[in-house]
């Protein structure tokens, strides 16, 4: 009799083996597997990204590369931006040592799960990135069944990027603290599969009614909203966690469903029952602007942050990506509000938010 597979846990570790590309267990076309790197230039006020979507069984690949500063919001008007969709992969990818195709960006493992080197130039465009990523932990593994990666595996990493940005031909320092991230399996199924039907049980699709009209829509269930906000001071103190807008109060708390705690250097899991957070968004733009942060860890520790933003970067004319600056235990931090919508849900709340409480459209689903 054959062993049965191990049940997979959140303590269960990642291996090696993860730094490569995972074989997927059928032909689901929308099976997919992802890695991002974040950095950030306080001084600049910059944020950048590098991510990538490898569809193997398709093989095709969707990367882009952008940075963004105050100076501009959208793909037309950042500082940087550039993406390559429905790219063939050639075969047998590997992506401990990988350039991505039609000009994409380039990963080499230098160390398992602790330290890569990163590289991408666009000589027409005066732009060029260059660093190191090294591990301040293990990689965190997401809690299987809780969304919103479900049963996905799912990595998020704390470390430090060292290199250089060229942009416009200026070379710029990178020495920051952020987040890489990697995720893996179909976009459908389990993947997407929540708590978005329980709110016909109760007839309504507001879980706690009341408060502002525009806070009221955004809590609204079955929408898909995602939001995931993370900020470090440095390797000993900041925190990082995935938020729940659908099961927000009518104060506007909504609690912090995974995630960690660093604090004092040492890296715990948020005790989702006591931390929350609570956003204000701009009438104008509907972004974040704003927000406080309870944090709480199941060892009883906690934490209280504040964090504004100060650069946006939209791609798609709905929620916003943030580079968000935090105070927490008496220091600055740096990191992000990633605040993603459907567009007619968030025309539907920045509606509510600027003109009132009149907005009564629902939109077909």
């Amino acid at each position: 009799m054959e062993n049965p597979t191990p049940e997979i846990t959140e303590d269960t570790p990642f291996t090696p083996e993860d730094d490569r590309y995972h074989i997927p267990k059928d032909d689901n076309p929308l099976h997919v597997e992802t890695n991002w790197w974040c950095f950030n230039i306080p001084e600049r006020q910059l944020g950048c990204w590098l991510h990538c979507m490898y569809y193997p069984n398709q093989d095709k690949v969707r990367w882009r590369v952008f940075a963004w500063d105050p100076s501009g919001s959208y793909p037309r008007n950042m500082a940087y931006y550039t993406m390559k969709e429905g790219v063939p992969m050639p075969a047998a990818p590997d992506l401990r040592d990988i350039t991505f195709p039609e000009g994409g960006y380039s990963v080499k493992m230098i160390e398992p799960l602790t330290k890569y080197e990163v590289g991408y130039a666009d000589e027409a465009a005066n732009f060029a990135v260059d660093f190191t990523f090294t591990a301040a932990h293990p990689p965190h593994r997401f809690t299987p069944g809780e969304p919103p990666a479900m049963y996905n595996p799912h990595i998020d990493q704390l470390g430090h990027f060292e290199g250089e940005l060229v942009l416009r031909g200026e070379r710029i320092p990178i020495d920051c603290w952020s987040i890489r991230d990697r995720t893996w399996g179909p976009r459908e199924g389990a993947h997407a599969s929540s708590q978005k039907k329980l709110y016909r049980k109760g007839g309504t699709r507001i879980l706690y009614p009341g408060g502002p009209r525009w806070r009221e829509i955004e809590r609204e269930r079955g929408k898909g909203r995602i939001q995931y906000i993370f900020g470090h001071v440095d390797d000993r103190t900041g925190f990082l966690s995935f938020v729940r807008p659908q099961d927000m109060d009518a104060k506007g708390r909504a609690p912090l469903n995974m995630g960690w705690l660093l604090k004092d250097g040492k890296f715990t899991r948020l005790d989702k029952t006591q931390s929350w957070m609570k956003n204000w968004r701009d009438p104008k733009t509907g972004w974040s602007q704003h927000m406080e942060i309870m944090l709480a860890d199941r060892d009883g520790r906690t934490m209280e942050a504040e964090g504004v933003s100060v650069a946006h970067m939209c791609e798609n004319g709905n929620g916003s990506n943030a580079l968000m600056r935090w105070e927490l235990e008496g220091q600055t931090g740096w990191g992000e509000d990633q605040d993603s919508w459907r567009i007619p849900h968030f025309q539907r709340m920045l509606a509510a938010l600027r003109y009132g409480p009149q907005d009564s459209y629902e939109p077909p689903e």
